[in-house]
């Protein structure tokens, strides 16, 4: 009869029932990290890159969303501007009329003068595609795989 023992089983034993929610912590750590990463590539894309800032409201709307459910984690960037959607895929914005809303008639400055009209009409507009979110995205997705990777060799090594 052959008898083996093995010095340290508990430990083992104790270190890779741990393992799963060692991994989930530190790739939840790293997600974030990465999550304010992105941002902060899609804020530069705002800020001349693809689009010339105006006010800053695009690229101050821009929001890292962090999710968990169990072990699964998850990073959503994104922007609550109403005029985000338009820039990122493009599109036609249908011509329409503009009227008063509170007063008998529209004024704005036009060729160095003040003018007044009861409506005016816009013409529809056709906006090219300004991708910033998802070049952002494919641009830094070598990055984000490599670094979820090496977070997840650290958390087994550890």
């Amino acid at each position: 009869m052959i008898t083996a023992s093995i010095d340290g089983l508990g430990a083992l034993t104790d270190r890779l029932g741990a393992l799963p929610q060692t991994l989930a912590q530190r790739l939840a750590q790293e997600v974030e990290r990465l999550g304010g990463v992105l941002r902060d590539r899609v804020e530069r894309k705002l800020s001349g890159e693809v689009l010339q800032q105006r006010s800053g409201r695009l690229a101050g709307s821009i929001a890292v969303a962090v999710e968990r459910n169990g072990l699964a984690i998850g990073a959503t960037v994104s922007s609550d501007a109403p005029y985000a959607a338009i820039h990122e895929y493009g599109g036609v914005i249908p011509a329409r009329e503009i009227l008063p809303q509170s007063a008998r008639a529209l004024a704005f400055p036009w060729r160095g003068q003040q003018r007044f009209l009861k409506r005016v009409q816009l013409p529809a507009v056709t906006m090219p595609e300004r991708s910033f979110m998802r070049s952002a995205l494919e641009e830094t997705a070598p990055d984000i795989r490599a670094a979820l990777a090496r977070a997840a060799f650290e958390a087994v090594q550890a």
